[in-house]
């Protein structure tokens, strides 16, 4: 192994530890288990609450604003063309999120707009989209710690060994699921986008990793739990959770849509699994360690350190923010004032009942409606009384991971390669996948 100056050893370590910290280590909080990033995004979520809705309205504006002026511009390699020269549908996204963010906070317009169960959700002072515009800032500055310094490459190295075999994925992408897993989800898209952007995720890798790996935080299992008040069985709940995910994840990658993504980078490079190879006279310790340390001493600028991070805020605020906007708000809206959730979950009942899922015409409205958000099955469960079904519910919500108001609409925003077809069918079987495991952890447990 080649020798490093102590600069470089410390450049890799404490960076990197800070990382861990910041973004995977959940310390107690009055509201449960929360990362420290999280904390940050609360704190100031709750200082600048009165002007937050203002901030993301003029963020989304600038975003409609310029995209429809860019489109017009031949394409530039420039950091603001990048922003904002996109395509003539993700301008009308980015459009429609502008005029949903002045009808949601001067509520004008059509009520089921702004309605306080739909637009009004999520732009309101504590809703997502304000959330997001605070966790952003954060996540955004602080991504460097985890992706300049040498930490990704390090366990990334040591863990390919079981990430590609298992899950057709590099072993870096290790860091992305804990992150995700004791962290939260959308920092997990955000971590995954950033990586695919730099190069180091073929397009395959990166919408495996998006849409299956990118799941709720354990905080929000425990407030997913408390709502269906079944707040005791979380363990035996987190363990089930757990077991769909591992076998969701291996499976995924197997099928349709993912199965037929191709396997290369952004800049069209096919997957080369030599480069995983350890070198004559390594190891997976040595290997990573010398992979970080060199990662480590390519990033010594502060200039760098802070510019990557400000480009990263910037970037999700233009891009992310308004997709999330839009495709929230409809996603609400259909769940809120149309039928067509409950008509969509009408086929699961005789499914439910095979199963032996009690109050199944009940159970099945919720189904399919966790598409729009994942809080929307756990608040249709409040008539049901069977034990069986309420934990059945809680647990799917979890599972079936791709809902709209949030992973979905952050993975649309994102340039990771998935559309709205591949995230319906994706959503679909997982639910079909997880159906039969979750039905049967309830029936052994009640």
């Amino acid at each position: 192994m080649k020798k490093f100056s102590l600069s470089t050893w410390i450049l890799f370590l404490l960076p990197s530890i800070a990382g861990i910290i910041l973004f995977m280590i959940p310390l107690p909080t009055s509201e449960g288990f929360k990362i420290p990033i999280a904390l940050f995004s609360n704190m100031l979520s709750n200082a600048i609450a009165p002007f937050v809705q203002w901030i993301a309205l003029v963020m989304i504006w600038i975003a409609a604003i310029g995209s429809v002026v860019f489109l017009f511009l031949p394409k530039q390699n420039t950091f603001i063309n990048q922003l904002f020269k996109v395509s003539l549908f993700w301008t009308i996204t980015r459009v429609v999120g502008a005029v949903f963010a002045v009808l949601i906070i001067f509520q004008i317009g059509p009520q089921a707009v702004w309605n306080e169960n739909t637009g009004g959700m999520l732009l309101s002072p504590d809703g997502l989209v304000s959330f997001l515009f605070t966790i952003f800032l954060f996540a955004g500055l602080l991504l460097p710690f985890l992706l300049n310094f040498g930490l990704l490459e390090f366990f990334g190295t040591m863990a390919v060994k079981i990430m590609r075999p298992l899950f057709k994925l590099p072993g870096r992408s290790a860091v992305d699921a804990l992150t995700s897993w004791v962290g939260d989800g959308t920092i997990g898209v955000l971590l995954t986008a950033r990586q695919y952007e730099e190069g180091y995720y073929t397009k395959k890798e990166a919408a495996i990793i998006g849409s299956t790996f990118s799941v709720v935080s354990i905080t929000f299992c425990i407030v997913v739990l408390d709502e269906v008040g079944l707040s005791n069985y979380f363990l035996p709940f987190y363990f089930t959770v757990l077991l769909c995910g591992l076998i969701l994840a291996f499976i995924m990658p197997r099928i349709y849509p993912l199965r037929g993504k191709p396997n290369e980078y952004i800049d069209g490079r096919p997957l080369d699994l030599k480069a995983e190879d350890f070198p004559e006279g390594y190891n997976a310790f040595t290997h990573g360690l010398e992979n970080a340390l060199v990662k480590a001493n390519d990033n010594r600028s502060i200039k760098k350190f802070f510019s990557d991070g400000i480009k990263n805020v910037v970037d999700l605020y233009i891009g992310v923010a308004p997709v999330v906007l839009a495709f929230g708000t409809v996603a609400l809206m259909l769940a809120e004032f149309t039928p067509i959730f409950t008509i969509l979950g009408k086929p699961f009942e005789p499914l439910l009942m095979l199963f032996g899922i009690p109050e199944a015409a009940e159970a099945a409205q919720t189904m399919v409606v966790g598409f729009a958000d994942m809080f929307l099955p756990t608040l249709l469960s409040g008539g049901i009384e069977s034990e069986v079904t309420l934990f059945f519910i809680a647990a799917m919500s979890v599972t079936q991971l791709i809902y709209m108001s949030e992973v979905g609409g952050l993975l649309l925003g994102s340039k990771i390669p998935v559309n709205f077809k591949d995230l319906i069918f994706i959503f679909l079987l997982r639910t079909l996948i997880a159906f039969p495991i979750i039905a049967a952890a309830a029936h052994i447990l009640f």
